[in-house]
């Protein structure tokens, strides 16, 4: 322990572990200091095709010698690194480094990470479902009916089942993707950001254009008119594509439609000639990319990874947000560690909406911490425990190693 307040303090390691996460590999960073104070972070290795976790180590040697509880400097430090070549994997890398330090910081002054950035505006964070029912379909379906017993997803049906399933456990809201039958055998849309049949077109036929109107208007019809329903179509369309989909479900009265794209004006074109919420830029890396996307007010909730941004510099780009009058959602698609880091960020934020929880994780995936997250009728509470609210729980890391690397 700090043998006083003022005390100096050095990181000195930085290590990476990774564990069975059932369809996927769950991984973290421990940052190491001299006064025997630990910080943890979760973050996603390879999600983009390539290894983070080289990169990380590479920043956390930039890092070493570097006092953890000043947050904001070693953020900017080591991002004023990267001016040559700003974002993509290196923020991610530096982020995960950001979240442990804010762990580190908590725990010394022994409050939690929440009071860092300002302090809890709610001591519950209303959550929704993401990816529900569409997970269950694709490659991940064996995983979740013959590991985890779900009901396999069959028909239309089957999947609005889900839905049900969700409004039974309370959730304030479901998120999903869009899913087609026209197959033997079920399939998972391409996203446009993965290497699939079709990833390069990024069009939408009108076949599959009617199945996704298909698709909602019997999610809306299984979780009534009260539940907020979104559709998360990724970078699977161009603008034309966009209108089409949004104009062709509006009768769903979604609480937002999902999309991504990479040009302010063609995104600020699809909000004005919708009918229904805009949600969109959680691809985006610093304050900076965000910048002529919400000055030119293309979306009606900014999304914001804590995870690629870090949760330091999400809680900036979340305040740039509120001057614009949008509303705030983070992006957290995965991790028991890495809702509490999106937690966190959500119980500080003034212009939140709602908060992203895949509920559909392997249920191990608890016992990588001694206090996981907690939901309660469809809202995650807030934990007043130091940094992030947990340790991690290394044995059982350990005892689950990756099925794949």
């Amino acid at each position: 322990m700090l043998s006083g307040q003022n005390a100096r303090m050095k990181i000195t390691r930085a290590e990476c572990l990774h564990a069975d996460g059932g369809y996927r590999t769950c991984s973290f960073v421990k940052l190491s200091t001299d006064q025997g104070l630990v910080g943890w972070a979760e973050y996603y290795d390879s999600f983009s095709g390539a290894r983070l976790e080289p990169i990380i180590l590479e920043y956390a040697k930039l890092a070493a010698g570097m006092d953890p509880r000043q947050v904001g400097r070693l953020s900017e430090t080591l991002l004023a690194t990267t001016r040559l070549a700003a974002g993509g994997l290196a923020q991610q890398a530096i982020a995960a480094i950001e979240n442990a330090c804010l762990d580190i910081a908590g725990k010394a002054l022994g409050v939690p990470v929440h009071v860092l950035l300002g302090g809890p505006l709610r001591q519950r964070v209303p959550v929704y479902w993401t990816h529900c029912g569409s997970y269950r379909v694709g490659p991940r379906a064996a995983f979740y009916t013959q590991e985890l017993g779900y009901p396999p997803i069959r028909t239309l049906d089957d999947l609005a089942a889900v839905a049900r399933e969700a409004v039974a456990q309370g959730y304030r809201g479901v998120k999903t993707n869009p899913v087609f039958f026209d197959r033997e055998t079920p399939y998972f849309f391409s996203g446009g950001f993965r290497i699939a049949p079709g990833f390069l077109d990024r069009s939408i036929s009108d076949r599959h254009l009617n199945a996704i109107v298909d698709q909602m208007s019997a999610y809306r019809e299984a979780i009534g008119p009260d539940v907020a329903l979104m559709l998360d179509l990724s970078f699977s369309q161009r603008t034309e594509g966009y209108l089409r989909l949004a104009r062709a479900l509006e009768p769903v009265q979604l609480a937002w439609l999902e999309v991504d794209i990479n040009d302010p004006q063609a995104l600020g074109f699809i909000r004005a000639n919708s009918r229904m919420p805009i949600a969109s830029l959680e691809s985006l890396h610093g304050i900076a990319e965000y910048r002529p996307f919400l000055a030119q007010q293309t979306v009606d909730t900014c999304i914001i990874d804590p995870m690629w941004n870090g949760t330091w510099q999400s809680a900036r780009i979340a305040a740039f947000a509120d001057a614009f009058e949008t509303t705030m959602a983070p992006h957290n698609p995965v991790g028991e560690l890495g809702s509490l880091m999106s937690l966190h960020l959500s119980a500080a934020c003034a212009n939140l909406r709602i908060m992203e929880l895949r509920v559909d994780e392997a249920p191990w995936t608890r016992e990588y911490l001694t206090h996981p997250p907690v939901v309660e009728n469809g809202e995650m509470l807030v934990p007043d425990r130091p940094g992030w609210g947990t340790e991690v729980n290394e044995d059982a890391i350990r005892a689950r190693p990756p099925r794949t690397r």
